[in-house]
C-alpha cells in the first residue's frame, strides 16, 4: 500500500541579515535601523537569520563607535575615542561565524550599509589624511567564504526593481544548490 502521508513542508529559504535591520537594538548607540521592507516583504518569503558581528564578538551595546583605518586591502577596526584596536577580535569571530553559517544553508545576505563590519560597498577607510572606500570586515569574510551567494545592502532593496532582482537571485541560488 502506498504511503499516504502528506509531503513534508518545504524548508524555508534562509537569508542572513544584519541584526539591526530586523529591529534588534544592537547598534553602537543602543538603537536599531529596522527596515520594514526587509521584515515585511522579504520576511514573508524567507527565513531571516540575524547576524551582528559586534555583539557576536562580545562587544557591549551601547559601545564606542568604531571605524576602519589603514590599508584598504587589510583595514584595522579601531574604536574612535579610546583607539583600542579590535581587528583581531573581530576577524577571529568572523572566521568562526562564516563556518557556522554553512549550517544555516544561507541563500543570500543583506548587509547594513556603511558599517565597519557589515558594509558591503563604499565603507570609509581612513588612511592617514585620505579616506578610501572598502568593505566591512564581516562582509569581506562572508563574501570570500561564499563568493557566489547573492548579497546586497539594505538601501538598494527599497527600490522595487532591485528587491525583485535580489529575490530572483536568491531563488536561483537555492535552485542551483538543490
Amino acid at each position: 500500500m502506498p504511503n499516504s502521508s502528506p509531503d513534508p513542508a518545504p524548508v524555508p529559504i534562509a537569508v542572513g541579515v544584519s541584526s539591526c535591520l530586523l529591529g534588534e537594538r544592537v547598534r553602537y548607540d543602543g538603537g536599531h535601523k529596522h527596515d520594514r521592507s526587509i521584515t515585511g516583504c522579504l520576511g514573508r518569503l524567507f527565513r531571516l537569520v540575524p547576524v551582528c558581528p559586534e555583539v557576536g564578538c562580545g562587544l557591549p551595546t551601547p559601545r564606542e563607535p568604531m571605524s576602519l583605518e589603514g590599508d584598504p586591502a587589510a583595514p584595522r577596526l579601531v574604536a574612535n575615542m579610546s583607539r583600542i584596536d579590535l581587528t583581531d577580535r573581530m576577524l577571529t569571530w568572523c572566521a568562526r561565524r562564516v563556518v557556522d553559517l554553512e549550517g544555516e544553508n544561507l541563500c543570500g545576505f543583506i548587509f547594513k550599509k556603511g558599517s565597519p563590519s557589515c558594509g558591503l560597498y563604499q565603507v570609509p577607510i581612513h588612511d592617514g589624511g585620505a579616506v578610501r572606500n572598502g568593505a566591512g570586515l564581516f562582509a569581506t569574510a562572508l563574501t570570500r567564504r561564499f563568493p557566489l551567494m547573492p548579497v546586497e545592502e539594505e538601501g538598494r532593496l527599497s527600490d522595487p526593481g532591485c528587491r525583485e532582482e535580489f529575490i530572483q537571485r536568491v531563488l536561483d541560488y537555492r535552485r542551483e544548490r538543490l
